[in-house]
């Protein structure tokens, strides 16, 4: 009896999976539904040996988002996979920033909020592949394209090019990152399905023999799942190398996937950079792509047959001093907030993209989608008062030894950090000079500086303004300029040119000046958490002006929800809460209020300290919407 039993369950167990594999080849088509966890025996991988991709054999397409973990609390992470799951996607696409992972050289960091595997692993149990976007330049609107500021401190770098000093830091580098991609790639169990060789290359292409080097360091550390690049219509033909497939980045014509054929032919096509959006600069507007001429250019794509990945899905901050900037005719640094009118808020929440992609998507896969998940609920706090002040005069000699030197060192190349040099934040170069007369930076600063004579405003010098007047007065004084780096360029042909804080000699009346105690002021935890512990807070005078701290409490009485910090009445400086920096404010706008995550707050008392540069203000208001500023719709 046992013996029969066996074989019944056995016939059972055969027919079930007879009648499972015939689904699967009755579904061959809507194989892009499949999901990691869903599949074993694992050999053939990504394939784009012909006109359409194939996995394991069966036809695929790739529906992908853009989100990058180094963007989003950890703590959301899940949230914004599942709402990227439920929109119809089924891949998420990720960028490593290099200058997180490795801040110092040789020390590197792969923890908390910067734990790719965990967010890699993340993605696979949410049922999403991944395309690895490693570098090591990234671009992404982040500080030097997510290439580390100590590269810099060799004279003769050349970022992005086999340089030696370059491709040593790269090899470096990527011996350690690989070792924690390789075990999660497609034919080992993991989600990545592709990796991408370095990023829009071609729109830079100083080196013929760069690309191909970036190829040989993956497949040499054990990178074995398809090779892509990504560049625009007019950089496809400089950023293409052979064996790998190249794929497009646009917005609105999706003409330019034609343009593919000119380069390879009979390959799948994909966009692997739909804008959804655009990024936003100070002094700018803020942008916005329509939502049904977005969704309706998405279809166009779709219809084609390719494949598309949504840049942004979900953009989030560049928390910090992370943000990165344009030169091409004009420097203009980025804001802090990257929603970029993408899928998702800033904060996560829904738009009508999302809707309206999630419909569209519905209809291509075939199926029924799961319901999105509930929005988090925003807090407005309400007015917070900033009673406690403390001066950058009065506290500067307590928490900061000086640099002596007698020529202006640039901000990379101070001796700080264990000869790493300073990465970002301000730099304050003081001298002692004798009368007044004509200031002039022969364009030195980088990028904005504000200068004092002891400890009385005198004016700005930047990009625009070179020259400024300084008041005769008797005796020795001090000069003083706080420099403030705004962020590094991410794209173009500028990258080598990104020194900070003074970069040549500053004149007075056409002599140069000497002698100067530079001070550096990156505002990391430690330097934060000396200046919570000094003695010098005072209470807030009538009237108080920049350079200072300002000190007060954010009351949360239950369970802490996200809100928005808005700063009217402020000029420019950056907001830190229980020591997190959430990155600048400017009166210029277009952004008028900062994402303050919940992951970030606590019941009860909330430190907040502002640094503010020139006017302050009395408050700061807790709000429940964010104000991203003057919207500019683009054609």
């Amino acid at each position: 009896m046992w013996g029969c039993g066996g074989r019944r369950r056995r016939r059972l167990g055969a027919l079930l999976l007879l009648l499972l594999l015939g689904g699967l080849l009755l579904r061959r088509f809507n194989w892009s539904s499949l999901v990691p966890l869903q599949l074993w025996g694992r050999t053939l991988g990504l394939q784009a040996e012909d006109s359409e991709f194939r996995l394991e054999g069966m036809p695929f397409r790739i529906f992908g988002g853009s989100m990058h973990y180094f963007r989003v609390p950890k703590e959301y992470w899940r949230d914004r996979m599942v709402k990227m799951k439920t929109c119809g996607l089924n891949t998420l696409t990720t960028y490593v920033p290099w200058n997180l992972h490795e801040a110092a050289t040789g020390k590197f960091d792969f923890s908390g909020n910067l734990d790719l595997e965990a967010f890699l692993t993340l993605a696979a149990e949410v049922g999403l592949w991944v395309i690895l976007r490693p570098g090591p330049y990234i671009c992404s609107e982040w500080e030097l394209g997510g290439l580390p500021s100590w590269l810099l401190q060799d004279p003769e770098m050349q970022l992005r090019t086999t340089y030696k000093g370059f491709t040593e830091a790269v090899d470096a580098y990527f011996d350690h990152l690989m070792a924690r991609v390789v075990p999660l790639q497609y034919k080992k169990g993991g989600p990545i399905i592709a990796v991408q060789v370095e990023n829009e290359y071609g729109s830079y292409a100083k080196d013929p023999q760069y690309l191909t080097y970036i190829k040989m360091a993956l497949l040499d550390r054990g990178i074995v799942e398809l090779l892509m690049t990504s560049d625009n219509r007019d950089g496809l033909s400089s950023g293409y190398v052979e064996g790998v497939l190249a794929t497009v980045n646009f917005q609105k014509d999706s003409s330019f996937l034609d343009y593919l054929d000119t380069v390879q032919q009979n390959k799948p096509k994909m966009v692997m950079e739909y804008w959804t959006g655009w990024f936003d600069s100070w002094g700018g507007p803020h942008n916005i792509f329509d939502a049904d001429d977005m969704v309706n250019s998405v279809a166009e794509v779709l219809k084609t047959g390719a494949s598309i990945n949504l840049y942004m899905f979900h953009g989030g901050t560049n928390f910090g001093f992370m943000n990165g900037a344009l030169d091409s005719d004009e420097y203009k640094p980025d804001v802090t907030s990257y929603d970029y009118d993408a899928v998702l808020t800033e904060a996560g929440d829904y738009t009508s993209k999302f809707f309206k992609l999630r419909q569209l998507f519905t209809k291509i896969i075939g199926q029924p989608l799961p319901l999105p998940p509930m929005i988090t609920g925003k807090a407005s706090y309400g007015a917070v008062l900033l009673p406690q002040y403390v001066s950058l005069w009065e506290v500067l000699p307590s928490i900061v030894e000086p640099v002596k030197s007698e020529f202006p060192v640039n901000m990379e190349n101070l001796p700080v950090n264990d000869g790493n040099g300073q990465a970002y934040g301000y730099t304050l170069y003081e001298t002692v000079i004798s009368g007044g007369g004509q200031l002039h930076s022969r364009d030195n600063v980088r990028d904005r500086a504000q200068v004092f004579v002891n400890t009385v405003f005198v004016g700005f010098l930047d990009y625009n303004t070179v020259e400024l007047s300084i008041p005769e007065g008797q005796g020795f004084r001090q000069l003083r300029l706080l420099v403030e780096n705004c962020g590094r360029v991410n794209y173009g042909l500028m990258l080598n040119e990104q020194r900070k804080g003074l970069i040549g000699e500053v004149f007075l009346n056409k002599t140069p000046l000497r002698n100067f105690k530079i001070y550096s002021l990156e505002m990391k935890p430690g330097f934060m958490e000396s200046l919570r512990g000094v003695t010098a807070w005072s209470t807030i005078p009538d009237y108080a002006v920049g350079p200072a701290f300002f000190r007060g409490n954010l009351q949360v009485q239950y369970l802490p929800q996200d809100t928005f910090l808005k700063l009217e009445g402020w000029e420019k400086g950056v907001v830190f809460v229980n020591g997190e920096n959430l990155g600048r404010y400017w009166k210029i706008g277009p952004q008028e209020t900062l994402y303050l995550p919940a992951t970030w707050l606590q019941p009860g008392n909330n430190e907040i300290i502002v640094f503010e540069e020139r006017t302050a203000g009395r408050i700061i208001q807790s709000v429940d919407m964010p104000y991203l500023g003057r919207t500019h719709y683009m054609d």
